[in-house]
């Protein structure tokens, strides 16, 4: 056994299953950053040590708290590896609620050459599913609800949708799959036309590796079943965002229960939000919840 590999006990497959991190991420910050030199066992394979694992589990910690791999390198290179201060914590919080004001504010303005400057600045401040979570997320949910109160047009409405929905699928289809992870199809509910919340979650599926056949709206139900056979999907995802469209959504999602009993559906969306829980009792084991964290707790009780 060669030096330092006593110490070192995890393969790429242990770490990546202990911290929930694809291995090819890994593979790129160690290329990039330099953040961790794991030892080779003599068939050349990475081995890590405990040390490097606490490395990386507080590396991810600054990135699930929305700061981007570099800036959590760069702190951990000044030695800051301390709770993020206050002070830090107050300049985000300022920062970020200020990207969605002016976001939201030149979007409804038309302005489209400001909003690529907002989320390119947004993009380099913050990790990816930061920007989508805590800045697209509030501008839709803030646009959406002053269209529902007559405050703007539906033109306003269906352009800032638009842009955002394009900002969102181009980011998505540049994230790199996992073969090994199974494959998701995401479906809008019957008659759903609002696409941005289940992009959203598109996108973090994504992120987690899992591929992500997209079929939005208005798809009849015979066409998807022949879909989920084709594509031996393990799991459906559905959206609902309106009320109005929540029975027919759910009385579909029993249809493809029935026909696919194998399959995993997991439901979300608006129209949870504001449905009484005694009319959704019946579907609570497909909930997904509405933050990441109760995604992430659906999907590991799921897998």
């Amino acid at each position: 056994m060669g030096e330092g590999e006593d110490k070192a006990k995890y393969n790429i497959k242990a770490i990546s299953t202990m911290l929930g991190i694809q291995p090819g991420t890994l593979r790129a910050w160690e290329r990039r950053y330099k953040i961790i030199e794991p030892i080779r066992n003599e068939s050349g394979h990475r081995l890590y040590s405990e040390e490097h694992v606490a490395v990386l589990r507080w590396l991810i910690d600054k990135v699930n708290k929305g700061f981007t791999i570099g800036q959590a390198v760069g702190l951990l290179e000044k030695g800051n590896i301390d709770v993020q201060s206050q002070e830090e914590e107050s300049l985000y919080n300022n920062k970020l609620n200020s990207l969605v004001f002016d976001l939201e504010e030149s979007l409804l303005n038309f302005q489209e050459f400001k909003a690529n400057q907002i989320l390119d600045e947004a993009f380099n401040i913050f990790s990816i599913e930061k920007v989508v979570m805590d800045v697209i997320g509030p501008v839709l949910v803030s646009i959406g609800d002053k269209w529902e109160r007559c405050e703007i047009t539906v033109a306003h409405e269906h352009y800032a949708t638009q842009y955002l929905k394009t900002r969102i699928m181009i980011i998505s289809h540049h994230l790199q799959i996992d073969p090994l992870q199974p494959k998701a199809v995401a479906i809008c509910g019957v008659n759903e036309r609002h696409e941005l919340g289940l992009l959203t979650f598109t996108l973090y599926l994504r992120r987690k590796g899992f591929e992500v056949i997209y079929l939005g709206t208005n798809v009849p139900t015979e066409d998807l079943k022949i879909v989920l056979q084709e594509v031996d999907a393990k799991y459906l995802f559905v959206s609902c965002s309106l009320k109005e469209y929540l029975p027919e959504t759910l009385s579909f999602i029993h249809e493809i229960e029935l026909s696919s009993p194998s399959l995993k559906i997991g439901i979300g969306g608006h129209a949870f939000r504001i449905t009484s829980q005694q009319k959704v009792e019946p579907f609570n084991k497909y909930l997904l919840g509405f933050t990441k964290d109760e995604w992430n707790e659906w999907l590991k009780v799921t897998l």
